[in-house]
């Protein structure tokens, strides 16, 4: 057996309710998705990890999400608003870390809203452009990963608050399992207080403006650290409620309008709703989650 297939079978036994959900989702995978799944797998097996702990996590995640909506519902707005709450929970707990980022690595496959931004994300990423490129918080490392096999960039960069994140995305690349790269370098900063002295040619964020108290000001330092022709991709939620989520967008409005203040401009935009029965209209009336991803530029 796979290891894909042994993580969804582990991943379904210890949460049957999530059956149909995983079953309408492994439909729309393609084989090099189910490739690259099985890859993220082997790596953690290399690293000590079994696959009950890889389902595990992703099931927390899960567990994690409904629990957070729940809360949601009710009372109309994220368990916290500021950093200072969710920092020592989340950032700098490495056990947690470790179990989220994995979660939510596998999510991007099992998860059709993240399999379409991910998909976008792939779509628009500029193959011919060169300079330096940025990732601010990439996590679970795929993102960057994807820029350093398919760009043409000379050098890539990446920066995150989380000290377990850094490790997961230096290991990851340095596996060998998704290609051999040395022009790189990962390390751990806070973009809030990111004081670069150079501009880049790409800058992509993935769901970090819902985890910061003021969105605004890191536009504003995507602004600045950006090229007038940078190719800028960012990634945000609406009415999607986490453990660490802190900033609530409660409409496409309400992105738009942070963005612009920022002298930015939307190139491309993509819409991808937790619940793609409803019309977007439907998903905002009923605040379920939306994920956003945007293509932008400076003005």
């Amino acid at each position: 057996m796979d290891l894909f297939t042994q993580l969804i079978e582990e991943i379904q036994r210890n949460n049957e309710s999530h059956k149909k959900f995983l079953a309408n989702a492994l439909i729309q995978l393609t084989d090099k998705e189910q490739q690259a799944l099985s890859s993220y797998i082997a790596f953690f097996l290399k690293n000590g990890k079994d696959i009950p702990y890889i389902a595990e996590c992703y099931n927390s995640l899960v567990r994690d999400t409904i629990s957070e909506q729940m809360y949601f519902i009710r009372n109309k707005k994220y368990r916290f608003s500021t950093f200072s709450e969710v920092k020592s929970a989340v950032y700098f707990n490495d056990d947690f870390m470790e179990k989220y980022m994995i979660g939510l690595g596998i999510s991007m496959f099992l998860w059709p809203q993240h399999l379409k931004i991910h998909r976008f994300f792939l779509e628009k990423l500029p193959c011919d452009k060169s300079g330096i490129y940025l990732e601010i918080g990439p996590g679970h490392g795929f993102y960057f990963i994807d820029a350093m096999k398919k760009t043409a960039y000379s050098f890539f960069e990446g920066i995150d608050i989380s000290p377990k994140s850094i490790w997961l995305t230096n290991t990851i690349i340095k596996s060998g399992l998704f290609g051999k790269f040395d022009n790189y370098h990962v390390f751990l900063a806070d973009i809030t207080q990111f004081h670069p002295d150079k501009t880049y040619d790409a800058v992509v964020m993935g769901e970090v403006l819902e985890h910061v108290e003021n969105p605004l000001s890191v536009l504003y330092k995507i602004y600045s650290i950006s090229n007038q022709n940078s190719f800028i991709f960012i990634t945000t939620v609406i009415n999607a409620p986490a453990i660490d989520h802190i900033y609530l967008f409660d409409s496409i409005n309400s992105i738009k309008e942070l963005i612009f203040k920022a002298k930015l401009s939307i190139k491309d935009i993509l819409l991808a709703p937790a619940n793609d029965k409803l019309s977007i209209e439907k998903n905002l009336e009923r605040k379920f989650p939306i994920n956003v991803a945007l293509v932008l530029s400076k003005n």
